[in-house]
């Protein structure tokens, strides 16, 4: 009943998370994340009985119809949604918090050809946006969200932002899906450059104010 239940609250994803979706035939045809999860949920259950060999030749039917390469010892939790899924990779040792949504192209993936630990953990409640590659033994914190393409390497803390590549976490923090309102780290720095160079030009008044909005921006910057 365990793992009934838990592949019930995968199918549930869909409706709650993606405004697109509009009946069953959707979820049928439509969202090859979910599938792939479930299809991880038996695989990973032949993994850990050390049925090897069986649960990579299943995984690797499951990436060919489902385009997510989703390797069998990876641990998923509860209620992980993967939308698009397209080009989804999720290394050996990743470790998947519950209520985690990912975007289409993103990687779990590791920098260290050592048998141990050397993927990322997803704490709960962690949204990755599209594109975005998550790489080594990292971990990132409840409740943060990873803007659209970074690249993250470090350990990111609980309820943060980080964006940018390498990624930087930014202060506050924004729903799901709103990408588009992530900050350009590198745009503010160059704007903040070109003023710079104008007020020392001019020697006007205005570098005081210029350096005082530097510093508070820098301080919204978490190192």
């Amino acid at each position: 009943m365990g793992i009934l239940k838990t592949i019930i609250e995968d199918l549930s994803q869909p409706k709650s998370q993606d405004p697109a979706y509009r009946s069953c035939v959707d979820l049928i045809f439509n969202y090859p994340g979910v599938w792939a999860v479930i299809n991880h949920r038996f695989i990973h259950a032949l993994w850990v009985k050390k049925w090897h060999k069986l649960a990579r030749i299943l995984a690797g039917i499951s990436n060919f119809l489902t385009r997510v390469d989703l390797h069998p010892a990876a641990v998923v939790g509860k209620r992980v949604f993967i939308d698009h899924a397209t080009g989804i990779v999720i290394g050996e040792t990743a470790i998947i918090g519950n209520d985690c949504l990912i975007y289409q192209g993103v990687t779990l993936g590791g920098v260290s050809l050592d048998k141990g630990k050397r993927h990322p953990t997803l704490e709960d409640g962690v949204v990755v946006g599209a594109g975005a590659k998550i790489l080594g033994n990292i971990t990132i914190g409840k409740g943060s969200k990873i803007g659209a393409n970074s690249v993250v390497v470090k350990d990111v803390p609980p309820n943060s932002t980080a964006v940018g590549i390498p990624a930087k976490c930014v202060s506050g923090n924004t729903r799901p899906l709103e990408h588009n309102k992530l900050p350009d780290i590198t745009k503010e720095l160059l704007i903040y450059l070109i003023k710079k160079v104008e007020n020392l030009e001019c020697h006007g008044d205005s570098k005081i104010v210029l350096d005082k909005k530097y510093q508070e921006y820098i301080k919204s910057i978490k190192e």
